[in-house]
């Protein structure tokens, strides 16, 4: 099991066209990109898997290029979060967890569920959704094994018994009722504080083992980067809510668009001493 109290600080995805030769070097091969941010911080969020289902082989490359103490977390489908609202999600989660995710082994680090902003709090709707979600890599591996054939080469072992975390980022402004913290912290879900320079509502309650925060942008949504002073106020948050090593804390930037998240990621790291990946 991995230790707690870790602090864990990257970007949110890490293949975009305007980052190629400012944040990456001239002339690297975008197949490379991933193995270069890895050494410049110790983890990121995948979000690829949003979008659609990945492979296994996907999952297995980005695991052998990466470091062994890097860390993954993976941003759980639209479907079942956009389309499907959380309901009759059963085998869409199947789906998702047969795709490759248990491929990337001791380096899976929590699940993020973004819910959209007309979805609003509804505790039965969220009871049933969090009782699906499974709690350990096996938990997982026998989830998956309930895919249906929209996974045509589905991945299904669990390498090692390891526990799993889940984290929800909303939107709609009924999440902030007293009653939807209580529910996340009945069901371990941590709630996401997400920095969306005020379009959603901005939640910092702390409801499971590790806090998830995602920096969407200070000012400008996605594009405004964050200065000085303000990642300072940021990383006393994150040293309040890691509180002596206590809890774990991921934090993601999301303000890709002028190259200012991985900026942004590695200049939060250096405040807090979080160092990048060892590259052993």
């Amino acid at each position: 099991m991995r230790a707690i109290a870790e602090i864990r600080i990257g970007t949110s995805g890490w293949r975009y066209p305007p980052w190629r030769g400012v944040f990456y070097p001239p002339k690297l091969p975008q197949r490379r990109e991933l193995e270069y941010l890895s050494r410049r911080m110790n983890a990121v969020e995948i979000n690829g898997s949003f979008y659609s289902l990945q492979r296994p082989e996907r999952y297995r490359a980005w695991f052998d290029e990466t470091p062994a103490d890097f860390l993954f977390a993976v941003k759980g489908g639209r479907f079942i979060t956009h389309m499907k609202q959380l309901r009759g999600v059963e085998t869409a989660l199947a789906n998702f967890y047969a795709s490759g995710v248990l491929a990337l082994g001791a380096k899976l680090g929590p699940f993020l569920w973004q819910l959209p902003p007309r979805l609003a709090f509804d505790p039965a709707r969220l009871e049933d959704f969090f009782a699906l979600l499974p709690r350990t890599t096996t938990e997982a591996a026998q989830l998956a094994a309930k895919h249906d054939d929209k996974v045509t080469i589905p991945y299904l072992e669990a390498v090692e018994k390891m526990p799993l975390r889940h984290a929800l980022e909303v939107r709609h402004p009924s999440f902030a009722e007293p009653a939807a913290k209580r529910l996340l912290e009945e069901h371990r879900i941590a709630l996401v504080v997400a920095d969306t320079a005020g379009k959603w509502p901005f939640l910092e309650d702390q409801t499971a083992d590790f806090a998830y925060v995602r920096l969407h942008g200070d000012e400008e949504l996605y594009v405004s980067g964050y200065c000085g002073e303000v990642l300072r106020k940021w990383a006393r948050k994150i040293r309040a809510w890691h509180d002596d090593g206590r809890r774990d804390v991921h934090v993601y930037f999301d303000n890709d668009v002028k190259v200012e998240a991985p900026r942004n990621a590695e200049c939060l790291a250096d405040l807090l001493g979080v160092a990048p990946g060892t590259g052993q």
